[in-house]
């Protein structure tokens, strides 16, 4: 009630304004609400920014056809993954979710999530073009570079009820620099292969981030030594182990063998040789030592070419990035590991920033940001030269006596 014929104060006339029209009032109560409650994985908090979703002009000119946006898109598919096991473990039901948010503004929908059965935790998801959705929007045919089917794979996920498995299989490759013994190997291979087989291997791709990148490593070059070749986009991978170390080693020990040989009177070394090579040959570590086989030799192998993304202030995968090589000012070069023939080869992209720290050089969410810079790396790197070379190789022959044949 007013009184003395003054003009309404701001809070009496926002309730005259109420009283006047109740929905109005509710609606600007739910905005405020929401914004408050914003989650901070939500997409439109934390997504990238200018990426412009699918429609019919990429029909016409595909916008998978940028590296930039295709490395976007996987890594926020990615990023779904990670939400996913978030969501189970918050008990998100599907008007709540926040993962969905991340794949289906680009068109591609959930379609088998992988569980790890130790724990009954989320580690990997397939997601499909839906075409469905795709229509909505008269996108009438699925954009030239956009994949059919990708498998996602996360990495550590610091919860509780999580960590433990994945901190083992953390410490699984930081000891013997492989994950061939942990069931989401297992699982995560049948599930590309199965989607291969579906689609064909050329419509298909696999991607992960940090452990999850390096699943996806090792099963994608498991397939491929099988001759399926897959795309696949690996985000800060890890590359420390201590198996590598005692590879490091190893070779140093190579180094002073070979320096002790030239030395060594003609029929002396020719005998140590020998002896050298026998050795050489029975030890599994040491197989891929034969020569390779290129175009000119009696088989020629098709390359798979893994794109890796890494920065050097993250240690977890800064290895992959040597400073001993030479970046590619042009930008149009691919990584020869070892350049063994022209065979083992990667696509290595390296963040241009300064020093950053640890947190913010592993994380995911830098794959997607503005002012991400990149360089396209020509590198010789022993690391990825080492990853790839066995699927270029033929295991020597082991001879044995005294044993029938």
């Amino acid at each position: 009630m007013q009184s003395n014929g003054a003009p309404p104060t701001p809070r009496e006339d926002e309730t005259q304004s109420e009283m006047a029209n109740p929905s109005a009032a509710e609606e600007s109560k739910v905005v405020l609400v929401q914004a408050k409650e914003a989650h901070p994985y939500a997409f439109h908090v934390s997504g990238p920014r200018n990426v412009a979703f699918p429609n019919w002009r990429d029909i016409i000119n595909s916008s998978w056809k940028d590296e930039n946006y295709k490395r976007t898109v996987i890594a926020c598919f990615i990023q779904a993954v990670y939400l996913l096991e978030l969501d189970r473990q918050e008990n998100r039901n599907e008007e709540n979710a926040l993962a969905p948010k991340w794949w289906m503004p680009y068109k591609y929908k959930l379609v088998q999530t992988l569980i790890d059965e130790r724990d009954g935790s989320i580690f990997g998801a397939v997601l499909e073009w839906d075409q469905s959705a795709a229509f909505a929007d008269l996108i009438l045919i699925r954009p030239s570079g956009a994949p059919k089917a990708i498998l996602a794979l996360r990495g550590t996920l610091l919860k509780s009820p999580t960590i433990y498995r994945d901190i083992l299989d953390d410490l699984r490759f930081l000891a013997w620099e492989s994950l061939k013994g942990s069931v989401r190997f297992k699982t995560a291979s049948e599930a590309l292969k199965s989607i291969a087989g579906k689609y064909g291997s050329a419509n298909v791709c696999v991607a992960g981030h940090s452990l999850g990148a390096g699943f996806a490593l090792q099963v994608g070059k498991a397939l491929a030594k099988e001759g399926i070749y897959v795309e696949a986009h690996l985000f800060n991978p890890p590359s420390v182990s201590l198996a590598a170390g005692i590879r490091n080693v190893g070779e140093k020990a190579g180094v002073a063998w070979n320096k002790i040989r030239a030395m060594l009177p003609s029929n002396v070394e020719n005998q140590a040789i020998s002896a050298n090579t026998v050795a050489m040959t029975s030890a599994s570590g040491f197989r891929n030592w034969v020569p390779f086989f290129g175009n000119n030799g009696t088989m020629e192998l098709k390359k798979w070419v893994p794109h890796l993304y890494v920065n050097n202030s993250d240690y977890i995968c800064c290895s992959y990035a040597g400073p001993d090589g030479l970046k590619d000012k042009n930008g149009n070069k691919e990584n020869l590991g070892g350049r063994t023939n022209g065979q083992v080869a990667a696509k290595l992209f390296v963040v241009s920033k300064g020093k950053q720290k640890f947190l913010e050089a592993h994380a995911l969410e830098q794959w997607w940001s503005d002012d991400v810079q990149l360089q396209l790396a020509l590198r010789d790197s022993k690391l990825i030269s080492r990853q790839l070379k066995s699927l270029y190789t033929v295991p020597s022959p082991i001879q044995t006596q005294g044993r029938p044949s």
